[in-house]
């Protein structure tokens, strides 16, 4: 068992969900964990965890998007777990920073959202991401405006957007959720 799968098996076990469907959804995975012990890479063909992060500015108006080429829908920073993460938070903030071109964020302690979706990853195999979502701030830039950014080739686009008053192609059955529930999280 790698460090990873260990880490992300003791993160879930200690997750208090916030509601019962993200608590059924929380033993789901701790039981897949438990069955596939490369449940972290993306090798594991059956489905595999992954981390992402809602990125919001300082003041929280404002949330980090990028327009997913596979997907074609705005969505948050995130994929693969990749063999030099220790943790899942330490995938989530990797992605983030690596997809933003942010210097730094502030993630938060705990996943806010658990989220499993299919789809055809960089392999090309059919499969489902087991998706842990966590909420990050930026650095308050010192004029009050939004960080600057920089588009990875991950990302088709990359924009920060006003928490009420999201773009049209949002993946709407998650996002304005992850967007509520990450909030919520950060301001605690």
């Amino acid at each position: 068992m790698t460090t990873l799968h260990a880490k992300a098996m003791s993160a879930l076990a200690d997750w208090a969900a916030p509601n019962p469907h993200q608590d059924s959804i929380r033993h789901a995975y701790l039981a897949f964990l438990s069955a596939a012990k490369n449940g972290c890479e993306r090798a594991c063909e059956a489905g595999h965890l992954t981390a992402s992060v809602i990125v919001f500015n300082a003041e929280l108006t404002h949330v980090l998007l990028t327009l997913h080429p596979r997907v074609g829908k705005w969505l948050q920073l995130g994929g693969h777990c990749e063999p030099e993460d220790d943790s899942l938070s330490a995938a989530a903030l990797r992605e983030g920073l690596e997809e933003s071109g942010l210097g730094s964020l502030t993630l938060s302690s705990d996943p806010v959202q658990l989220h499993t979706h299919p789809i055809t990853c960089s392999l090309g195999v059919p499969t489902r991401h087991l998706d842990v979502r966590y909420a990050a701030v930026a650095a308050a830039t010192a004029d009050g405006s939004l960080p600057d950014i920089v588009i990875s080739d991950e990302s088709t686009d990359l924009a920060w957007w006003p928490v009420d008053a999201l773009p049209e192609q949002i993946d709407a059955e998650s996002v304005p959720t992850l967007i509520e529930v990450g909030r919520d999280a950060l301001r605690a």
